[in-house]
């Protein structure tokens, strides 16, 4: 039997609570895509959706940097691994889950890593959030302090908060804070936790440095490549094959949903580290195993990252990183008045800077009524005073793309209302 009778408490408070947000511009809205991940997509929603009409929309806010979400031979690797494991795992890894396609995919990962991290084994997770979570508090321990970025990624940030470490957060790529930081540490462990590439703006961090910090403190360097993996690197390897680095002193997390076109992540690092991850990390202990099939359709991910096609889709979206630079530095020369900025970015994440909510809303908007798809990214994703346009490129992208858009904008600016 139900009841109606006042509004409970919760409700009304969470109603608040919405209200607030959208009058700072701060609510999200989600929408449907209705066709594959490519450039070109028909979705539902948004601020011109006609009834549930789809619309054809031009996207540039996808992380599938290489353009293998709807790459044939991955389709048909997904379908092939269906076939002979199934749709689901069953149970979790320990238990019953894992089989010969995520084995094959670990090894294949760790062989992946190795040069850069000796003796390198991998374990792999459902999702990236899930692996950073793991590394966090599972290394994360009463002993150990925990040294992060500001601009980290959120589930760097979350992880960090459920860890038994002390925590200590410097300011954005400042290695000189960080070594204060570090001087002053009393605990035996010492983690030293950053993006590679930042996701909201695409710059890098300085791994030679931090390596070198982590060496002159004795600290590990855990490192979320997300945003490197498949893009950078003469194979695709990522972040740490791109600075031609080698350490056991590095943990690297990388995910599979972005350059490498389907989902999951990995952790590789000492056999030592994965062995405890393996026993202690509550997000790969507790939790099914993703379907087989996906493993079994990374396998001809990564050997297409490695290709030459990997290497000629990198080279195309190079290409499309330069076009995109140029043209809008030509826009914020033309517009000062607008206070548009362009982040410092040489990765696929571009960063065009509005600052106000309301503004960085109405250039979306603007932009989507003429069947462009970036969304808005405002705070908390991204510090107050910096929201902006996250506009994201991928292989799969034409040239003319790219002139649309910059056509677009310079439409936009010339005409703000």
């Amino acid at each position: 039997m139900c009841f109606n009778r006042q509004i409970p408490v919760l409700i009304d408070h969470l109603n608040q609570q919405l209200l607030e947000r959208t009058a700072k511009g701060l609510q999200r809205q989600r929408r449907t895509a209705m066709t594959a991940c490519t450039p070109r997509q028909q979705v539902n929603g948004g601020p011109h959706a006609v009834g549930a009409q789809p619309r054809n929309l031009l996207g540039f806010c996808s992380n599938d940097y290489l353009g293998l979400a709807n790459h044939p031979a991955l389709i048909e690797a997904i379908a092939e691994g269906a076939r002979l494991y199934g749709a689901g795992s069953g149970a979790s890894h320990l238990v019953s889950g894992h089989s010969q396609a995520h084995d094959a995919l670990e090894n294949l990962l760790a062989e992946w890593m190795s040069p850069a991290i000796p003796q390198a084994r991998a374990l792999i997770f459902s999702t990236g959030y899930m692996a950073n979570l793991a590394l966090l508090t599972a290394l994360g321990d009463a002993q150990a302090t925990i040294f992060s970025d500001k601009l980290n990624h959120a589930s760097l940030i979350d992880g960090a908060m459920l860890a038994k470490a002390q925590v200590q957060r410097y300011p954005h790529g400042d290695l000189a804070a960080l070594e204060r930081q570090l001087q002053a540490c009393s605990t035996p462990l010492r983690l030293i936790v950053t993006d590679t590439v930042f996701s909201m703006d695409g710059d890098r961090a300085d791994l030679p440095a931090l390596l070198a910090l982590a060496e002159r403190y004795d600290a590990w360097l855990i490192l979320d490549d997300a945003h490197g993996f498949g893009v950078l690197g003469p194979q695709g390897q990522g972040s740490l094959a791109h600075a031609e680095l080698c350490s056991e002193r590095f943990i690297l997390m990388g995910t599979l949903g972005k350059a490498a076109g389907i989902a999951g992540a990995f952790v590789a690092a000492h056999p030592v580290i994965i062995d405890w991850l393996m026993q202690t990390a509550r997000s790969a202990v507790f939790t099914t195993a993703a379907p087989p099939a996906i493993a079994h359709a990374l396998l001809t991910s990564l050997h297409l990252i490695a290709s030459e096609e990997g290497a000629r889709r990198r080279a195309v979206l190079q290409e499309h990183i330069g076009l995109l630079r140029s043209g809008l530095h030509t826009l914020i020369d033309q517009h000062p008045d607008l206070g548009w900025r362009l982040g410092a970015s040489d990765t696929p994440i571009q960063a065009l800077i509005i600052g106000d909510n309301a503004q960085s809303l109405a250039l979306s908007n603007a932009l989507d009524a003429q069947g462009l798809w970036i969304p808005a990214i405002r705070p908390p994703t991204v510090p107050v005073g910096t929201s902006r346009l996250r506009i994201t490129l991928s292989a799969a992208h034409t040239a003319d793309d790219i002139r649309h858009l910059l056509a677009a904008l310079h439409g936009i600016a010339r005409d703000p209302t």
